[in-house]
């Protein structure tokens, strides 16, 4: 069997070797078991079940919750050789019938669903009566409520198991922590399914982490420096999505905006265009990025904080899906949380929901504060511990300077104890700082032993320093009562003077002398020539693309035209050596491909 998807690999998608747990996945499921798979966006998830599908007799079902992303994973799938279908509310009566002749005929292998269309009475009738192979549950966190994107029609495909009990089942996400992936398990009524966990770990993405004073002018500087690669800047609200656009194509830059407010065929021009490499810059809410497979986008950056940290990693997982080097900014502000922890407490939700989704987005906010290695944050964070340096955070590429911040604590825990742990961090920093303004002579903030003593000391480096002092524990955010600041355990050791505190020292950040980041690249290097071959090859696949109505990466990655345009192959014996063809595509596009290089 090893060799036989080993074959498949090679000969469809032109791989030579299975990435993380592909091979461990496709065996389990080969011999009839159900999986729970947890690997990373980019990671190669639905080669998990698609192989399968192609090695076994009968018709495999995947769920998937977006049309778009059906689509994509079909029309590339097509270009493989590999028959597959979508069944959705926008395909015509004479493709339906198209499907079920070949669901009839035994020639269909793969058929992508909506979830609600196959927990259907009588699609599921139908289904029994036919050879089904597996079924696939794609983004399978939908199904949990502790999940980052919780969908109430994915929860009725708890039906399934019960459908059809001898039917391998493989639920596939890119982000679950321990309690989600256990809850996907329960809901989905496979509870002792075998889970297969990849490394979170995104080598090829440097992340980094600032505050967010003057964002917009810091993102036009950033871009400035990534003119021409496509990006996604995640935004928090639909005016900001608007707003944010309009600066940067004020600036000159292809640039467009994405909302759940907008008209569906504004929202589906939007992605085509950026699929198709012809705007380079999305700002959107998380509305966008589900069903977006663009493998060449180069960053993303969140205008404001997200939610939790499995939204975050889902979302920076959309850039650097073919490998190689990405990058993913975001900045955070105490008015990001604040308004985040609003939406939590101001929705329709449980109490015991509310609670997990606040202690998600406290992590969320640790996190952007973070001062050691951030990737080990989040691989701490889903299961997967390390310490050592991962040497693509900011943390570990510019480590920060630490001071004595002994004093400041005391100043702090003073302050809590003295106004009866009554006081927000705003409100408590304005006391220590000696502000006059009218709140604080009303609460009698002035007459209290600790007004002023700590003014020497700015109030954006108060904003970092209090913060840092949470995430070490020494005080805490009371969320159940107004985020007011109070003391902890390790409060009164710090008084007494048995702990000492290191704080990273603050750095003020002028966007007007930002440095410029050097990007450590880790594709195929060009010659001046090569490069020139590779745009030829650029515009042949746009070509392609067109006539096939389908993006220009189903077509090649810019990956594969790479290696093509280092390589130069000089017949089809050369050219299937390069990663990302198979045979299909090799009959399809390898005169074409051999001629462009012989003219060259």
């Amino acid at each position: 069997m090893s060799n036989s998807i080993e074959q498949i690999l090679n000969d469809t998608y032109g791989y030579s070797s299975f990435r993380l747990e592909q091979k461990k996945v496709i065996e389990h499921v080969l011999a009839g078991h159900d999986a729970l798979v947890i690997m990373p966006t980019g990671g190669g998830k639905s080669i998990c079940y698609q192989i399968p599908a192609i090695a076994s007799e009968g018709l495999a079902i995947v769920v998937s919750p977006l049309i778009a992303l059906m689509n994509d994973q079909v029309n590339a799938l097509k270009t493989l050789g590999v028959s597959a279908r979508t069944i959705h509310s926008n395909i015509s009566l004479e493709e339906k019938r198209a499907i079920n002749e070949e669901i009839e005929s035994g020639t269909l292998k793969l058929l992508y669903v909506s979830p609600e269309k196959l927990i259907s009475p009588n699609f599921i009738q139908y289904l029994n009566t036919r050879p089904i192979s597996l079924i696939a549950i794609d983004e399978a966190h939908c199904v949990s409520v502790w999940g980052n994107d919780f969908r109430p029609d994915y929860v009725a495909l708890k039906v399934l198991k019960s459908s059809f009990p001898n039917i391998p089942i493989i639920a596939l996400t890119a982000t679950a922590d321990a309690s989600t992936q256990e809850d996907i398990k329960q809901q989905l009524q496979f509870p002792h399914a075998k889970t297969f966990i990849s490394s979170f770990e995104r080598g090829n993405i440097t992340v980094e982490s600032r505050p967010g004073q003057q964002r917009i002018q810091q993102i036009i500087n950033w871009v400035h420096q990534r003119k021409g690669q496509a990006g996604i800047v995640y935004c928090l609200s639909r005016k900001s999505t608007e707003s944010v656009a309009d600066k940067l194509k004020a600036q000159g830059f292809k640039a467009a905006n994405y909302h759940a407010g907008m008209d569906s065929t504004d929202r589906d021009r939007v992605q085509k265009e950026f699929t198709d490499d012809k705007i380079d810059i999305v700002c959107a809410t998380i509305a966008f990025g589900m069903g977006i497979d663009k493998p060449n986008i180069r960053y993303v950056i969140h205008y404001s904080m997200p939610k939790n940290i499995e939204a975050y990693y889902q979302e920076i997982g959309r850039a650097g899906r073919d490998g190689e080097q990405s990058e993913a900014l975001l900045f955070y502000s105490w008015g990001d949380f604040l308004n985040l922890q609003r939406f939590i407490n101001e929705s329709q939700s449980n109490q015991i929901f509310k609670e997990v989704q606040t202690a998600k987005l406290e992590r969320m906010w640790a996190y952007a504060n973070a001062k050691n290695c951030r990737t080990n944050f989040v691989l701490n964070y889903f299961g997967e511990y390390k310490n050592e340096p991962c040497n693509h955070c900011d943390n570990c590429k510019n480590p920060p300077k630490f001071i004595d911040g002994t004093t400041y604590a005391k100043m702090l825990i003073s302050g809590i104890i003295r106004t009866n742990q009554r006081l927000s961090m705003p409100l408590l920093i304005d006391m220590l700082r000696g502000s006059s303004r009218q709140e604080v002579i009303q609460l009698g903030l002035d007459k209290i032993k600790t007004y002023g003593v700590g003014r020497e000391v700015p109030q954006l480096h108060w904003t970092q320093y209090i913060t840092q002092l949470i995430n070490q524990g020494i005080v805490m955010l009371d969320f159940s009562d107004g985020s007011r600041l109070k003391i902890t355990p390790l409060s009164e050791q710090v008084l007494k003077g048995e702990m000492e505190i290191q704080l990273a020292e603050y750095e003020k950040f002028d966007p007007k002398n930002q440095k410029k980041t050097k990007v450590e690249k880790i594709q195929v290097d060009l010659s001046d020539m090569d490069n020139l071959l590779f745009k030829r090859l650029k515009v042949w696949r746009a070509q392609m693309a067109a006539e096939k109505d389908v993006p220009a990466f189903v077509i090649f990655h810019d990956k594969t035209l790479k290696q093509i345009a280092s390589l130069k192959p000089k017949d089809n014996t050369e050219l299937i050596r390069v990663e990302g063809i198979g045979k299909q595509k090799l009959a399809d596009y390898g005169g074409d491909i051999l001629r462009i290089i012989s003219e060259h």
